[in-house]
């Protein structure tokens, strides 16, 4: 554990992944923003909260507390968007979801201080997350990773109308299998619930989801 970086290990096949809670903008880069609630807005609240049972079930927590706004470490560090032709943010963020500017002009990030931020909270998160996965990976035959989030109902500019209350992302089924994924979609027991919608997994669930070697 850090100041930001938080690690609670468990035994379990099952690590749990919450890259947007974070709420912490340090000094220097609060300085260049429009305002830290603007900045602050669109950050997954409470779902630390939400999945505070999952020690109890042995699962591993990977948790920042930095803003997204910082850096979000859910976004291809290649600065590729996820999404090709959709409004999406990067791994800086220059506006919020809806389009609004978070820097103060000409104070937007450039190449060196998106790479100084990779390297001081980006780099750090993926590397807990691949310790924890060799380490698990040495007990359990197949494992799980499971990247939570939330986002408002409503974001004209990322989607329209209201999106579904349960979105679970498989990357169109290259993450997960097929029967986890159907699995996690009747434990939420709600018709609003869709898999591979609007949003169908950030970086950490392309990424790191490898269903044939059992990850």
């Amino acid at each position: 554990m850090t100041d930001w970086l938080s690690v609670r290990r468990g035994q379990a096949p099952l690590i749990i992944s919450i890259p947007h809670a974070g709420t912490h903008i340090p000094d220097d880069i609060a300085a260049m923003l429009v305002s830290l609630p603007l900045a602050l807005r669109d950050a997954d609240y409470h779902v630390d909260l939400l999945y505070g049972f999952a020690a109890d079930l042995g699962a591993t927590v990977i948790q920042t507390a930095m803003s997204r706004t910082v850096i979000d470490v859910n976004r291809d560090p290649s600065g590729h968007s996820l999404y090709p032709g959709q409004a999406t943010t990067g791994l800086c963020p220059e506006t919020d979801f809806d389009g609004t500017p978070l820097y103060v002009t000409g104070r937007e990030p450039l190449a060196a201080e998106i790479a100084r931020r990779q390297a001081l909270y980006f780099d750090p998160y993926h590397s807990a997350i691949r310790n924890e996965v060799a380490r698990l990976r040495e007990l359990h035959g197949a494992i799980v990773l499971f990247d939570a989030h939330s986002i408002r109902g409503r974001v004209p500019r990322l989607f329209d109308g209201e999106l579904p209350q349960f979105n679970i992302g498989t990357f169109d089924g290259r993450s997960c299998a097929p029967e986890l994924a159907m699995a996690v979609a009747r434990c939420c027991a709600h018709p609003s619930t869709v898999i591979d919608g609007r949003f169908k997994g950030g970086w950490i669930t392309r990424h790191y989801g490898d269903p044939a070697n059992g990850l």
